[in-house]
C-alpha cells in the first residue's frame, strides 16, 4: 500500500478542501483520513495541495505524421510532467483519426509509452474535409470519447447537425472549433488597434461569434452535447451563457494563454505569441475569465500544439499558429487566478478534473474510494522561471518562457504508480 500523508486534499467531486491522508491500495483509493500501516511507503505532503490527476480533454500529440513536432511518447511525458494523468488527443494528424485503426493505433502507442491515460478524439468528417460524415458509429465502437475536427472548423451546418444527432445516439460530445474561415483567411493576429499598429492582418472576434451561435443553435434543435473549444471572445462567452440559460446541452473551454497574455504581445513579433484563436485585446481576456467565475466556462484546457522550431521560428505572417501548453498550464493558472483571489482552489481544480471528466464521460477526476488512484500533488507556492529546458514536450514553442510564475506539480500518481 502507498499513503500519501498530510496534505491539504482538495476534491469537488466530493465537496472535500481539508488536509487529511489518502491510502491507496491495487492502483485504487482505498481510504481517506485513515492513518499508514507501518507497512506502507509513505510520500509526506505537507504544505502541498494533493488533488485528482488533472485531465486535459485539449491536446495535439501529432503522431501519426507529424512526429517531428511530437509523438504520443513524448507528449505523455509532457503531460506528466504538467500533472496530467489524462489526456484527450485531437485528430489532426497525418492521415487522420477517421477510422478504427488509427484509434488503436493511437490506444497501443499510448500504453506502451506508460506515461499517462490517453483518450482519443475523432474526426467529425471524413479526412477533416468537412465533406462527409465519418464512420462516427465505428469510430466510437473503437474507444472514440468524443469527436472534433479541430485545427479546422465545420462550416456546412448541415454536416455538424447530423454528427450532433450521430452522437446523441452514442451519447458523445461534439467539440467545436468555432471559426468562420473566410473571415479569418490570411489573418496572423487579434483584429483590434494592435494589428492596426503593427501592420498585420486581423482575424476578427465576429469569426468566432457566428460560428458559436450556429453551433449553440444546431444543439438547441438536435438536443445534441455540444463543446465549445478554446473560446476566446466577450461575444462567445455571452452566448455560451444565454444558451446554458435556456438549458441547451453546451459546455465551454478557454486555455491558459488566452487567460494571461493579450495582443499587445505580438508587437515583439514572436512567433510563439501566434496561436488561433488569436490572443485577444483586454476586454476579451476580462470575459473569459468572468466566464470561469461564474461557470459559463466549464474547463481549462491547455490546447496544446507543439510544433518543431524550424517550422515555427520563421517570419510571423509565415510561421504556423499554435502553442505548447500541458507543462504551463498550472503556474499560469495558479499565477493568474488563485494567486490574484479570482477562483478558489475548489473551483479551479473542478474544471481542470471533474468537469472535463464529465463531458467525455470518462471514470477519472475524483479520489472517492475505490476509483483509480490517478493522484496530482502540487506546490502552490514553489516561484520558477519558465526555461526551454523545463520541457518534456519535443518542441518547445511556449509563449512563456522567460516568465516567472507560481505553482509547480511536484508528483504524480497513475493507478497508484509514482510517474513523477
Amino acid at each position: 500500500m502507498l499513503s500519501i500523508i498530510n496534505g491539504r486534499v482538495v476534491d469537488p467531486s466530493q465537496g472535500l478542501d481539508k488536509v487529511c491522508n489518502i491510502r491507496i491500495e491495487d492502483g485504487k483509493i482505498y481510504s481517506l483520513g485513515c492513518q499508514p500501516d507501518s507497512q506502507d511507503d509513505v510520500y509526506d505532503a505537507a504544505g502541498k495541495i494533493v488533488i485528482p490527476g488533472l485531465i486535459d480533454m485539449h491536446v495535439h500529440l501529432r503522431e501519426p505524421g507529424l512526429e517531428e513536432d511530437e509523438t504520443i511518447e513524448t507528449g505523455t511525458r509532457a503531460a506528466v510532467n504538467g500533472g496530467f494523468t489524462s489526456i484527450a488527443c485531437c485528430p489532426n494528424t497525418s492521415p487522420p483519426i477517421d477510422s478504427q485503426a488509427i484509434v488503436e493505433f493511437i490506444q497501443q502507442q499510448a500504453a506502451r509509452s506508460r506515461n499517462c491515460n490517453v483518450y482519443v478524439i475523432c474526426c467529425i468528417s471524413k479526412n477533416r474535409e468537412g465533406k462527409e460524415l465519418a464512420e462516427l458509429g465505428q469510430l466510437f465502437k473503437a474507444g472514440a470519447v468524443a469527436c472534433s475536427d479541430d485545427g479546422s472548423p465545420v462550416e456546412d451546418a448541415e454536416l455538424t447537425r447530423r454528427a450532433l444527432e450521430y452522437c446523441l445516439m452514442f451519447d458523445k460530445p461534439l467539440l467545436s472549433h468555432p471559426e468562420v474561415t473566410s473571415l479569418t483567411k490570411g489573418g496572423v493576429m487579434h483584429e483590434g488597434m494592435a494589428s492596426l499598429l503593427l501592420g498585420l492582418r486581423g482575424m476578427p472576434v465576429a469569426a468566432e461569434d457566428v460560428m458559436v451561435a450556429q453551433d449553440i443553435t444546431l444543439a438547441e434543435i438536435t438536443g445534441g452535447k455540444l463543446h465549445v473549444m478554446h473560446v476566446s471572445t466577450e461575444g462567445a462567452v455571452s452566448e455560451i451563457r444565454r444558451a446554458k440559460l435556456r438549458g441547451i446541452k453546451v459546455t465551454a473551454e478557454v486555455t491558459p494563454h488566452h487567460l494571461m497574455l493579450t495582443d499587445d504581445y505580438l508587437k515583439s513579433f514572436n512567433p510563439n505569441f501566434k496561436m488561433n484563436p488569436p490572443l485577444r485585446s483586454k476586454n476579451h481576456v476580462e470575459a473569459c475569465i468572468e466566464g470561469l467565475k461564474d461557470n459559463t466556462i466549464d474547463v481549462i484546457a491547455s490546447d496544446h500544439a507543439p510544433h518543431a522550431i524550424e517550422k515555427k521560428m520563421r517570419e510571423i505572417d509565415q510561421a504556423p499558429f499554435g502553442v505548447i501548453g500541458m507543462e504551463t498550464v498550472l503556474p499560469v493558472v495558479i499565477t493568474t487566478l488563485i494567486k490574484t483571489n479570482i477562483l478558489t482552489w475548489s473551483s479551479l481544480i473542478e474544471k481542470l478534473t471533474i468537469n472535463p471528466a464529465k463531458i467525455l464521460n470518462i471514470p477519472k477526476g475524483t479520489l472517492r474510494i475505490g476509483e483509480d488512484a490517478d493522484i496530482t500533488v502540487i506546490d502552490p507556492d514553489l516561484k520558477w522561471k519558465i526555461a526551454v529546458t523545463d520541457f518534456k514536450s519535443k518542441s518547445k514553442n511556449s509563449p512563456f518562457i522567460g516568465m516567472e510564475l507560481t505553482g509547480k506539480s511536484v508528483a504524480v500518481f497513475i493507478s497508484g504508480r509514482r510517474a513523477v
